[in-house]
């Protein structure tokens, strides 16, 4: 998938509030073993490297173009490498994932996957987008059944993913199936306030759009996103634009 850092940090200080939720669920000790999975350009890594006494930290990120921006922040105890959450080797103290795990299919399984990862006493820490009920996710998916219906047949339809992420009910539910405690989960919306519909279209070419874009043929894509953002300008003709974004966060230790 074709990911372009400059694109996705447009909206850096947007993007940081969640990942701060995050790292204020972590139950910190030194000497820990983490894994950050699904770690772009590796700005956040660097940050829960740095709150993580005497410990080593590994962020994969299975995209070339967001790795090349990590090698900044490498230093002793923090490492990075080409990879997927989908499959990887050892055990750790802390599995951490910030916006990154609603790229993978069925969460039933990989959740319980990612849980054999821990060691004892380990912690997984989650956050991820839960918006696709919103305008800016449902107006893609619509040009995509319609007016785009020939680029994106039913086996390949990058809209399929909007039912991976499960219910945050569901997520706690499968956490204490597997014996986790100190359970954490919720569902919390991020108030972002956007100067115009155009801006929407902006931070949805830095994630949601990247699948679109890349299944379209080239000469396709700026008409598709031509007519996205004209239906987003009719749902959303005022300036400024409120843009509530909803995120699930979910944390649980191994006995």
């Amino acid at each position: 998938m074709p990911w372009n850092p400059e694109q996705y940090d447009k909206f850096k200080a947007e993007r940081s509030a969640p990942v701060n939720d995050l790292f204020s669920l972590i139950q910190i000790r030194p000497g820990m073993r983490a894994i950050d999975l699904g770690c772009g350009t590796g700005e956040h890594t660097r940050c829960l490297a740095d709150i993580l006494p005497e410990s080593e930290v590994l962020g994969i990120d299975s995209s070339p173009q967001m790795l090349s921006k990590s090698k900044q922040f490498e230093r002793k105890g923090l490492s990075f490498s080409l990879g997927s959450f989908e499959d990887f080797d050892g055990k750790y103290d802390l599995i951490f994932s910030n916006a990154a795990l609603q790229w993978s299919g069925n969460h039933e399984q990989l959740i319980p996957s990612l849980w054999e990862h821990l060691n004892p006493g380990g912690q997984l820490a989650v956050q991820m987008p839960r918006n696709q009920d919103h305008p800016s996710h449902q107006i893609a998916q619509k040009l995509a059944q319609t007016e785009f219906a020939e680029f994106f047949p039913h086996k390949k339809k990058p809209t399929e993913r909007f039912n991976w992420i499960l219910t945050i009910e569901r997520y706690a539910e499968i956490l204490f199936s597997l014996d986790g405690i100190d359970i954490v989960a919720f569902l919390k919306v991020y108030p972002h306030i956007l100067e115009n519909s155009d801006a929407i279209v902006e931070w949805t070419k830095g994630t949601l759009l990247v699948p679109f874009m890349e299944q379209l043929p080239k000469e396709q894509q700026d008409s598709f996103l031509k007519r996205y953002s004209e239906l987003l300008h009719v749902k959303f003709p005022s300036s400024p634009v409120f843009y509530g974004f909803k995120r699930i966060l979910f944390s649980a230790k191994k006995l």
